[in-house]
């Protein structure tokens, strides 16, 4: 989509073809179309001929020739308008006139035939070279108009990173009319963008910083009712959030293998999802695991949704029993960044694993000191496994146009696989964009400070922090079992799954979109 308008260095060295990039709708099936444009100069009897050919002259294809696109609709015209057996009769009667009468109307009959078939073949193709020219040229003008969004949009990035709002005013009126919410993928996308870039003016002083509101753990912490629904399509039409439970849940099987007393310390709770999918899939694998079962399953919640989390629990609990396991639910109410390892009860005996699914990006800010200090408290709790699952991506430079080019190339990616699954107007497409990803993206452009949460980081960025903080890596050794993972879920077709040194990574058309990484003290 959007790949094809970005400058080199932010661009993916792919082959995609210019209409997959900007995300065009040009199928043949959706355009209003005769199969045989110029039927009509055939006469009355075309329509009789024509189907009927297709079937008596299947073994005819033998004497196909070239034939211009003139030449075809003249010779359709004569034959329409009177080419009969007696014509012919007198052309082969001129040739020989020693054959039988029964023999040249054969001859004539086969002629004939032979004639009609590659004229409606001409037809065809004159048909076809007809269409692909209209495509060719819809093909540059949304590649003109696509190019010309992007250009506008850098644009007014620029004129926001330079404070110029008189600038930047006009070009997000302009942004506004075409950056249509309903429009092409990378229209859709713009119009997140633009929405950003609106908020981050809004929010520029005259001298100083970017204006501040509320801090929170994560942009789900203060979502409304329509955003988690959309969460909620993203959890059940992306395969994003369910490949880093898949991969989680493998990991912290194997590291529960043979043991009785296992507890999952879950940092977020996957931003408060709702009937906690994660765990009952694990409860679902724990009770059907062939030997003995664990004697006892824990698990204890981390973060401020505490009503959500509650819920979550009775519902897990609930599962729990009718699979004869013995579940105990906790919560701990707390933002990361003032968790102590006291906060967290671990019986002796037990086997401890700690998961987070999209929640460390949230405490990585400028100075360090807040995720070094989570990492700290999580190594001090001596977990068998802690689970990371983040989207890699770098969105966390220091730089605003350098960030917003990272993240426009990102989620470029994204709404180009939702253009893949879903049509147009399908609200529920809608609904993500706007509600879910859109406040990725206003959260990455207009926030700065503590209150930017969404600060994603690249995959071998992630391995230098863990490594500093005394972590070392656990190799996943599944690559075999994500692919069927894939095939099994009907995912779309475009979406890949590749080991990156140890990690996995879910990826949209070779562009990164999730890693996971497992990790030992």
């Amino acid at each position: 989509m959007a790949h094809g308008y970005l400058p080199n260095e932010f661009q993916i060295q792919d082959t995609e073809s210019i209409d997959e990039v900007i995300g065009l709708d040009l199928k043949l099936s959706a355009m209003a179309f005769s199969s045989y444009p110029f039927k009509p100069l055939m006469g009355n009897n075309a329509a009789g001929w024509s189907l009927h050919l297709s079937e008596e002259t299947r073994d005819t294809k033998r004497f196909r020739r070239t034939v211009s696109i003139p030449e075809s609709i003249g010779s359709n015209c004569n034959l329409s308008s009177g080419g009969n057996s007696d014509d012919s009769l007198s052309r082969s009667s001129s040739t020989s006139s020693l054959n039988s009468l029964s023999r040249l109307q054969f001859r004539d009959h086969i002629l004939t035939y032979n004639q009609r078939y590659l004229a409606a073949e001409a037809v065809e193709e004159a048909a076809a070279a007809m269409i692909n020219s209209e495509e060719s040229g819809a093909e540059e003008e949304e590649t003109a108009d696509g190019m010309r969004l992007l250009q506008r949009l850098i644009a007014c990035a620029e004129a926001v990173a330079c404070r110029d709002k008189s600038h930047a005013s006009a070009l997000l009126s302009e942004l506004r009319a075409n950056a249509l919410v309903f429009g092409s993928s990378f229209q859709r996308v713009a119009s997140c963008f633009v929405q950003g870039l609106a908020d981050r003016l809004a929010l520029v002083l005259p001298f100083g910083p970017v204006g501040r509101v509320a801090p929170v753990m994560n942009i789900m912490d203060i979502a409304s009712d329509k955003e988690e629904e959309a969460f909620r399509l993203v959890y059940d039409i992306c395969p994003h959030i369910q490949f880093g439970h898949f991969v989680a849940n493998l990991s912290i099987l194997e590291a529960f293998e043979g043991e009785s007393f296992v507890h999952v310390v879950d940092l977020g709770m996957t931003l408060g999802l709702p009937h906690g999918y994660q765990w009952c899939h694990l409860i679902q694998s724990l009770a059907n695991r062939a030997g003995k079962r664990p004697c006892r399953l824990r698990i204890t919640a981390v973060g401020l949704c505490v009503g959500r989390f509650n819920i979550i629990g009775q519902e897990l609990k609930a599962y729990a029993k009718e699979l004869g396991m013995n579940l105990e639910f906790s919560i701990v109410e707390s933002n990361l960044e003032n968790l102590r390892p006291e906060d967290i009860k671990v019986f002796d005996g037990e086997v401890l694993v700690v998961n987070s699914i999209l929640q460390l990006h949230c405490v990585v800010k400028e100075s360090r000191g807040a995720l070094n200090s989570v990492l700290q408290m999580i190594h001090e709790l001596a977990p068998k496994v802690l689970v990371l699952v983040e989207q890699d991506s770098s969105h966390n430079g220091p730089f605003f146009l350098g960030r917003f080019m990272e993240a426009l190339h990102y989620y470029s990616a994204i709404f180009d696989s939702l253009d893949a699954v879903l049509p147009k107007y399908d609200t529920r497409r809608a609904k993500m964009e706007q509600f879910y990803f859109a406040e990725e993206i206003k959260n990455i452009v207009s926030r700065e400070g503590p209150d930017r949460v969404e600060r994603h980081e690249r995959v071998d960025q992630w391995r230098r922090r863990m490594s500093r903080a005394g972590f070392q890596a656990a190799p996943l050794r599944m690559i075999s079992q994500a692919k069927q993972w894939l095939g099994k879920n009907n995912v779309c077709e475009g979406y890949t799954v590749v080991e990156d040194k140890g990690c996995l990574v879910l990826g949209w058309k070779s562009k990164p979109i999730v890693a996971a990484s497992c990790w030992k003290c």
